[in-house]
């Protein structure tokens, strides 16, 4: 299974792509003018923070209470009452075996892009300042234990003592274990719920609902939307756990769940970005392009959790109840008030708690719609509660404690004249006298004979 690490080393390189720069241009181009590269620096910048974090204790706090992933696997380290292993057992990789070294890696994209898909929700009022001091504690504080809950054998696992066991109680485990193949909790809830808790926090841009916001380039948009659709090949097929150690079987389970997994992905987000189109038609009577990039989106996020355990006709079905759901969702942040920037909340949230909720649904082998009963959908329905409710005290906690320390928002005047030039001293485009970058050399020189020569006429 030599091929499996190059794979995995491949899919943590596609995931790490979807951050820099599929995420940054998706939402760069959906920002004004004003604020675009304010917008790709919250994308670059989560991906430093999140990138050391990850490799200090991210990864120890995540999984180093596993047998497999500990140093010693007959002395594993511990965890906190199943919500998160001991920061400090692998700190820094120290005693990480390097066979495990690719797992760090593709891990380490997941933490990177859930944080990052964060900053849409807040776009164009807050300070570059308060954003990096919300990442890493916010990483910390809700997606490492989050992490471990899910994939690391803790509460939201199908662990002895976890929730899905105390639900429906199995022989030393729960009898009906979660499915969240690739981050339906970890991911997209965990990321929706916190930017809707700080969008709450935050509150809304000058002229929210009085003036247009409109997205200064969807041709940036739609790029974005197909590389993240691209990427995501290595976020879902690169979360294969084997179920076997012997390699025929493994290489057996390899060739056709990748590939069940990589047409799931496929048909959910093609018929996402339909159900979206429709919804936009009937309602709207036009199909846009912002619908069509969200559309694809939002097929994505629901088809996450569930690419491993549906058919590519149930694929079909979470595909266009997703993009349906979520065009209809983006357009209740006018009807309460909160400003979800770019559709965060409607997008990952929603499209989240579909696919999470839906694998009760439309799961092959426990399934309610394939004759298997409704414990299933019991257990989604606990774990995405659960994960919801988590993701909302933490970032509740970091959120106010930022707010009342340094403060979220930049000025008034700052939030009016644009963020890129207020926080970065930048702009994306140059219109006029102002560029995007300090001038110096024979062009600074041509400019000033310019600009003499005009005084002089």
């Amino acid at each position: 299974m030599d091929g499996y690490y190059s794979w995995m080393l491949i899919s943590a390189s596609l995931v790490l792509m979807m951050t820099t720069p599929a995420l940054a241009l998706f939402y760069g181009g959906m920002s004004r003018t004003k604020s675009v590269l304010n917008m790709m620096m919250m994308s670059f910048s989560a991906t430093g923070i999140v990138g050391l974090t990850y490799v200090l204790w991210g990864w120890s706090m995540s999984f180093s209470s596993l047998g497999w992933a500990a140093a010693d696997s007959q002395h594993p380290g511990w965890d906190f009452a199943t919500l998160f292993a001991n920061p400090f057992d692998q700190f820094g990789l120290q005693g990480t075996q390097p066979a495990n070294y690719v797992f760090v890696a593709f891990q380490l994209t997941f933490a990177v892009i859930t944080a990052a898909l964060i900053s849409g929700a807040i776009a164009d009022r807050v300070k570059f300042s308060a954003w990096i001091v919300f990442v890493p504690i916010w990483i910390t504080a809700s997606y490492f234990p989050m992490a471990h809950m899910v994939w690391g054998g803790g509460f939201l696992s199908n662990a002895a003592g976890g929730l899905a066991d105390v639900i429906f109680s199995g022989d030393g485990a729960a009898a009906v274990a979660p499915i969240d193949y690739a981050g339906g909790t970890v991911v997209h809830i965990n990321a929706g719920v916190a930017g809707l808790v700080l969008a709450l926090i935050i509150g809304v841009r000058r002229g929210f609902g009085k003036e247009p916001m409109k997205p200064h380039n969807l041709t940036l948009t739609m790029i974005g939307a197909g590389l993240l659709w691209f990427g995501w090949f290595g976020f879902n097929a690169g979360s294969i756990v084997f179920t076997s150690t012997k390699e025929s079987e493994m290489i057996t389970q390899f060739t056709t769940e990748t590939g069940l997994v990589w047409i799931n992905t496929t048909t959910a987000t093609c018929a996402a970005m339909i159900g979206w189109l429709v919804v936009e038609r009937v309602r709207d009577g036009k199909a846009t392009s912002l619908g069509a990039a969200s559309g694809v989106v939002a097929g994505l996020v629901a088809i996450t959790p569930a690419c491993g355990a549906v058919s590519p006709l149930g694929a079909i079905g979470l595909g266009l109840i997703a993009g349906a759901l979520c065009a209809l969702a983006v357009g209740l942040k006018f009807r309460f008030g909160f400003d979800d920037s770019l559709d965060v909340v409607g997008v990952h949230l929603v499209g989240g708690l579909v696919g999470t909720i839906g694998v009760g649904l439309f799961s092959t082998s426990t399934g309610l719609l394939y004759g298997a009963g409704v414990r299933q959908l019991i257990v989604q329905v606990a774990v995405a509660l659960f994960a919801v409710a988590w993701s909302a005290a933490a970032t509740l906690i970091v959120g106010l404690g930022i707010k009342y320390s340094m403060g979220w928002r930049i000025s008034d005047e700052a939030e009016l004249d644009g963020i890129d030039f207020a926080e970065h001293g930048e702009s994306a485009y140059e219109f006029g006298s102002r560029s995007g970058a300090m001038v110096h050399g024979p062009v600074a020189l041509s400019r000033q004979s310019a600009l003499q020569e005009q005084g002089s006429a």
